[in-house]
């Protein structure tokens, strides 16, 4: 029968879960308390959360909020980092907040559901802001329009640049 502890902290752990977009998997082994602080600190400025978790009471809350792509990444003594908003910039931010303590080792991530290796965490760090991507890919869509713009006024640009010449030419020709 699991205690009420137990059970408050998977509840607690559902809440994380609900509330999260990007969750990146680590494993702690090694450190002391006062560097997981630290740790939680730099990463609370970004506003992105890391708990350290049981591992048994993780995957209980990730079946109950049908998120079981986090069950595999959970190996080792793990902490998590719960964040919001842009998936790339968590990463990143989970990636730099741990660079300093080689023991720490990310061994994944759950983005939207589905699941990324730490292979997958380092290259979704190294993309570009969802701000720029999607600059970028506005830009992609309207560089033809602007092309097909120009070519288009091209043909007039050189229209008028004929006829002044040639009114030019009659004015010579005139005098």
């Amino acid at each position: 029968m699991p205690t009420d502890a137990k059970r408050a902290t998977v509840a607690e752990l559902r809440g994380d879960l609900s509330r999260s977009t990007t969750l990146v998997t680590t494993e702690y082994r090694g450190l002391t308390v006062k560097e997981i602080a630290e740790i939680r600190r730099a990463l609370r400025k970004q506003n992105v959360t890391y708990r350290v978790v049981k591992n048994r009471l993780m995957r209980i809350a990730a079946e109950q909020e049908g998120n079981p792509g986090i069950a595999p990444l959970l190996r080792g003594p793990s902490a998590i980092a719960f964040g919001t908003g842009d998936e790339a910039l968590v990463a990143r931010t989970v990636l730099e907040a741990v660079r300093p303590y080689k023991l720490v080792k990310v061994t994944g991530a759950v983005v939207g559901g589905a699941s990324l290796d730490a292979e997958g965490v380092n290259r979704l760090a190294t993309l570009p802001s969802r701000d720029i991507l999607l600059a970028q890919l506005g830009g992609a869509f309207g560089a033809p329009a602007t092309q097909v713009v120009g070519l288009l006024s091209a043909n007039l640009r050189n229209l008028a640049h004929a006829l002044a010449q040639l009114q030019e030419q009659k004015a010579r020709a005139a005098a």
